[in-house]
């Protein structure tokens, strides 16, 4: 009975334990700036618990700890950093200007004291901001006929994206990008509208944009082909609501983000109403190369398997997250492990702006003994904490995942986390909290196909807008052959031209 007592007992502070961790970091979320960077305090006080840790185990005061300098300080003003100019900036001179003189009136121009009349000397002139609403404009397209005694013969206008429709390409094109880029829900946008006098029911304007998507969908698969000429595609997932009409509740989709490599700027986003392994399957089959993820469960089948040619990059980002989550509960024994992580961090700074060649040899030369310190000091440290307590978890995460997590260090073409593809999700993220849910499966994949050309066009630093604006405008006629020429990367080059 004392046994079975003992056992229960474990069990229930384990529970707790983990509620207790949760809540607090729903409370942190909520209410405090979720941040990962550490203070140079921090971290010479996690110098000072290495160093005595090394200290105590060597019997020596001499142990040479790791630097505590760290890519995370945000570094003062340098003798070499040049300072921004202060006082109001000028306007940007691609604006359209319009001159407007102020005069003096006739009468001022002459002076009261020596009668004789003011002679212009100069002008004192000021820049100032004003908005001119958008305006929506009806275009009539009229199509001459004419006729002989055996033939009628009409004009024909250009194809327009959706045939018969009251909607235009820069109409479309503005649907899209309140939506997915500003984040305007559908009916926020028939508000919009309202005021300027035209109504546009919200229905009408999911179904231009599904509409839009299927126009695009072959641009789609051309854009996957390109993303699977990548050396390395990072991926995550996010959770999305979804409308279910056979349930009472909304259930969970999944959106997963693909990120291309450098060579390859291109993002795309796949919808799966469930998180199962066949999702990612389906869209990685056919692609070789490197895979930067997150330990998720569903892609150990794909790096088991010798046949589908994926190699397993891990992201260092979710593993300091591990630490970080634990730092309050353990201190101590955590602060020495987010300073080695953060030395890593800080090599990469430095070998950002290098070669590929370059990079790897650095990390060679730096990395590698810092990542043997911290595994012998993780390795050192797991049998001290509960397995099921937060640093428990962040041992065993970091552990068990220890080859993907060093392989960074053994091509140069490899990154030390997968930042990149999270920040691809933030705009899902901050998508879902103002249009809340998608209204089926159908629109999740309406919402991923259109949000892999928007992001991709950010990526290529070109305007959505402008972008969807001309494509969708002639997307109708453009040779299928050709189809790799309205790519947002290639078709920034082209306007370039």
């Amino acid at each position: 009975m004392v046994l079975d007592l003992m056992t229960q007992l474990d069990r229930e502070f384990s529970e707790r334990n983990k509620i207790e961790s949760l809540l607090r970091e729903l409370l942190d979320a909520k209410r405090n700036r979720r941040s990962e960077q550490l203070s140079a305090d921090q971290l010479a006080l996690f110098a000072a618990a290495w160093q005595a840790r090394q200290a105590a185990a060597e019997g020596a005061d001499t142990t040479e700890g790791p630097d505590d300098d760290d890519q995370n300080v945000k570094p003062g003003a340098s003798e070499g950093t040049q300072k921004r100019s202060s006082g109001r900036q000028p306007l940007p001179r691609h604006l359209k200007r319009e001159r407007i003189v102020h005069d003096l009136a006739d009468s001022e121009k002459h002076c009261q004291v020596c009668e004789q009349d003011l002679r212009p000397i100069g002008e004192e002139s000021s820049e100032r901001y004003e908005f001119i609403p958008a305006q929506l404009t009806v275009i009539e397209d009229v199509c001459k006929k004419y006729a002989c005694a055996c033939t009628v013969k009409t004009a024909t206008k250009p194809p327009q994206p959706i045939e018969k429709s009251t909607a235009g390409a820069s109409l479309l094109a503005q649907v899209i990008v309140g939506k997915l880029v500003d984040h305007l829900p559908l009916h926020r946008q028939e508000k919009i509208f309202e005021r300027h006098g035209v109504e546009i029911s919200r229905k009408t304007m999911g179904g231009w944009m599904a509409q839009c998507a299927d126009l695009l969908n072959p641009l789609y698969r051309s854009l996957k082909e390109v993303l699977f000429q990548s050396k390395v595609i990072g991926t995550d997932d996010t959770s999305v609501k979804v409308l279910d009409m056979a349930l009472p509740f909304a259930r969970t989709g999944r959106i997963w983000p693909y990120y291309g490599d450098k060579e390859h700027p291109v993002i795309l986003y796949d919808y799966t109403a469930t998180r199962e392994r066949a999702g990612p399957e389906k869209f990685l089959e056919g692609y070789r190369g490197y895979l930067q993820a997150d330990a998720y469960g569903g892609y150990d089948a794909f790096f088991k398997d010798p046949a589908r040619g994926l190699i397993e990059v891990g992201c260092w980002a979710h593993a300091r997250r591990y630490f970080h989550k634990a730092l309050e509960s353990d201190q101590p024994r955590m602060g020495p492990a987010l300073l080695l992580i953060a030395q890593l961090y800080r090599v990469e700074k430095q070998v950002r702006p290098l070669a590929a060649e370059d990079r790897l040899g650095l990390r060679q030369l730096q990395s590698r003994p810092i990542l043997d310190k911290l595994q012998d000091y993780l390795l050192e440290i797991q049998a001290e904490v509960l397995p099921k307590s937060p640093e428990g978890r962040a041992v065993r995460y970091t552990l068990k995942n220890w080859t993907a997590l060093t392989r960074y260090c053994e091509d140069g073409d490899l990154e030390i986390d997968n930042n990149a593809t999270e920040r691809a999700i933030r705009s899902v993220a901050v998508g879902r909290n103002n249009w809340m849910f998608f209204g089926s499966d159908q629109g999740g994949n309406t919402a991923a196909v259109l949000r892999s050309f928007v992001a991709s066009c950010q990526r290529a630093s070109v305007d959505p807008f402008a972008w969807l604006k001309d494509v969708l405008s002639r997307i109708a006629a453009h040779p299928i052959t050709r189809l790799t020429e309205l790519l947002p990367h290639n078709w920034a080059s082209a306007q370039a031209n």
